[in-house]
């Protein structure tokens, strides 16, 4: 140990840092720890004169060493092992302090507890730096099929990407047919484009797609693995109709006498028979049998749709498939769902016939829809004269969802734009802030106050049908504050619609668990960075697209489909990829054969060998995560990289002021007693 040299570097990081920390002080200081040969400080490290001055350092002096004080690890890390490799030195050898978050940022009204904290992190640092030893990275190959789970806008985006470079693609979707939520829009703003015309070329693409292989009606139970290598166990469910002799003709649906509320497609204001395909555009145009709904799965009658299929394609016997995928990388698309404006009751919905959802205006507006698009109260036949229309429900308010749900706005403009086409109604926009910041979303805006839509600023007290004054019987009444005119206003509607919030999937947490990510607090999966890397996770070779991650609209998804297939095609280009090396090791001498790792490690990565009664880590499954580390009685499996003499090393140099005896118990002389 005597012959090591370490080299440290503070950054400034603008004032992210030296507004807090004095940074030269720091580095002035870190000269005089043990074994540190040199001590810099920089206004940014991560600048490319910043890495050049490291790794000038580490070839001139012979740093065998070097530590970073900077910002997180999470977002310079790949950088500054970087530079310690092109100077030839091992980069597991570096270490980072991160001196932004857990000194300058938590402590930006004390500058002197900051500096000592960061002095504190650097001795830190360079304790455990000394403790250091050299790894490499070991490479797997990478098999070239993708899995695409989803099959809205975004995964069919990914699809067809990877699909169209040559490579093979497997997309699992849950739902009878792809499209997602896009599938169910009448039009797009701000062109206004119809939705299927854009969406079902894009959908028959995919399944027919020589590339492509659809699987419809199914979910992953199961995966496992590691980037380039995943092993994903789908179940198929059953149609209960063979596909290989349907042809989609209809005769099966169209004679079913089981009538049920569709509650999926067409948002519970249409309906649809047990055997049913969801919309005409379907992608695949088989239909399914619902078994729950279907008289003869319930009281073993009827068989109507067997008896008039001119094909014979009916099978009540059809059971579940369980398939077992081999891939290489995996995009998540999953998609979102929509927020239940029952939470909110003062609203009236489910209470109040005439206040719909926006996914129900949606289906009501389509043309395919269960009112072939005309815009009528709940009794299907009356033609409303005036609309309100109520934004953020669910969405930026603390009681529900504090984020902002992005397509609530235009969205909400559109609509006005379709009521006013369609009926000449008097629509009236209820609204917080509006938020129109992308391509022709602003000139849109102007053109619906053009056409006359009543825009009324606040936030919508309450929906109720009781009647106070003259004009507001048999209406639904609107009470708001307006804030532009500072005061309270009852605005009697025939219709109301409300803009209800995007949220997450109900399953989500349980999908990021099954796939190895992790969700944020308001349920959406969590992206690599939120800026520089929002398609990778943290788990490699998985990524995420869509509103899975976010509130997302249909360009800002696409985008991201598309991105993530670029990422894909990118890593398939390697045909291998560099597994990191920090991963358990198990001492097997010392071990006793307990197996509480073997129960305890979330990736299923150490396997019992009855052979020598002990067990050993697969370091192509393992994560590095650490469970087993802890988990061992006997303490025999070390983290490599995080080793107990390591991390011992880590914790006597941040608590150096303590052996050097001039820590910061602050010592309060007794003051003279004043006596009167």
């Amino acid at each position: 140990m005597t012959e090591e040299r370490v080299g440290v570097y503070v950054c400034h990081c603008g004032h992210n840092i030296a507004g807090t920390v004095d940074v030269e002080a720091v580095a002035q200081w870190a000269q005089t720890l043990p074994y540190v040969a040199v001590a810099r400080d920089y206004r940014f490290m991560c600048s490319s004169l910043g890495q050049e001055l490291i790794e000038k350092d580490i070839k001139e002096l012979g740093l065998t060493r070097v530590v970073v004080a900077a910002c997180s690890p999470h977002m310079h890390e790949p950088t500054f092992r970087g530079v310690s490799a092109r100077a030839g030195l091992n980069p597991y050898l570096m270490e980072m302090a991160n001196i932004r978050e857990h000194a300058s940022w938590v402590h930006r009204d004390d500058m002197a507890a900051a500096t000592d904290k960061a002095k504190a992190l650097v001795a830190g640092a360079v304790r455990r730096a000394l403790e250091l030893k050299p790894l490499e990275p070991f490479k797997a190959a990478i098999k070239e099929t993708t899995l695409v789970v989803g099959g809205g806008i975004a995964g069919i985006t990914a699809a067809l990407e990877i699909a169209n470079s040559g490579y093979p693609v497997i997309m699992v979707e849950r739902e009878p047919s792809i499209g997602g939520h896009m599938a169910q829009l009448d039009k797009t703003f701000p062109t206004l484009d119809c939705s299927a015309c854009i969406l079902t070329p894009k959908m028959f693409d995919v399944g027919t797609h020589p590339n492509i292989t659809l699987l419809t009606y199914s979910e992953v139970e199961q995966v496992d693995g590691y980037i380039g290598n995943f092993t994903v166990r789908v179940r198929k469910k059953a149609r209960k109709i063979n596909t290989d002799v349907c042809t989609g003709c209809g005769d099966c649906w169209s004679r079913c006498p089981a009538k049920v509320v569709d509650e999926g497609f067409e948002a519970g204001l249409g309906y649809r028979t047990a055997v049913y395909r969801p919309f005409p555009q379907a992608v695949p145009k088989y239909p399914v049998i619902d078994v729950e709904n279907c008289i003869y799965f319930q009281k073993g009658t009827c068989r109507a749709c067997e008896k008039f299929c001119p094909t014979g394609a009916i099978s009540f016997d059809q059971e579940d498939e369980i398939l077992v995928l081999s891939v290489g990388n995996i995009v998540l698309a999953t998609g979102y769902k929509t927020f239940d404006p029952r939470q909110i009751p003062q609203y009236g919905y489910g209470r109040l016939a005439n206040v719909f959802t926006s996914m129900e205006f949606e289906r009501m507006v389509n043309a395919a829809g269960p009112t072939g698009g005309k815009v009528v109260l709940r009794d299907g036949v009356t033609t409303p004269k005036s609309v309100g229309i109520i934004h953020c429900v669910g969405s930026r308010d603390h009681r529900f969802n504090r984020y902002c749900s992005a397509t609530c706005c235009m969205a909400a403009l559109k609509f006005a734009h379709l009521v006013k086409e369609r009926t000449e109604a008097e629509v009236y926009q209820f609204y917080i802030d509006m938020r129109a910041s992308f391509k022709d979303y602003e000139e849109f805006y102007v053109r619906i106050l053009e056409e006359g839509a009543h825009m009324v600023r606040g936030r919508v007290a309450e929906v109720t049908d009781a009647a106070r004054q003259p004009g507001e019987e048999g209406k639904l009444i609107i009470q708001v504050e307006d804030t532009l005119i500072g005061r309270q206003r009852r605005i009697p509607v025939d219709m109301v619609i409300l803009m209800v919030a995007m949220e997450p999937q109900e399953d989500a947490v349980e999908i990021a668990h099954r796939f190895g990510i992790g969700c944020s607090n308001a349920g959406f999966f969590i992206e690599r960075h939120p800026k520089l890397d929002p398609v990778a996770t943290m788990t490699d070779g998985i990524f995420i697209a869509g509103a899975c991650q976010g509130p997302k609209d249909i360009p800002e998804s696409v985008g991201q489909g598309a991105a993530t297939a670029a990422r894909v095609l990118s890593l398939i280009g390697q045909k291998e990829v560099e597994i990191e090396p920090i991963r358990a090791q198990i001492d097997e001498s010392r071990c006793s054969g307990c197996r509480v790792c073997n129960t305890m490690c979330p990736y299923s990565a150490i396997d019992y060998i009855e052979d020598l009664g002990v067990s050993r880590v697969n370091p192509a499954l393992c994560k590095g995560c650490g469970t087993c580390v802890a988990a061992c009685p006997s303490q025999v499996i070390s983290g490599q990289h995080f080793t107990y003499e390591a991390i011992m090393a880590q914790i006597e140099g941040l608590l150096y002021d303590v052996h050097a005896g001039n820590g910061h118990v602050t010592v309060v002389e007794p003051q003279p007693v004043e006596v009167a």
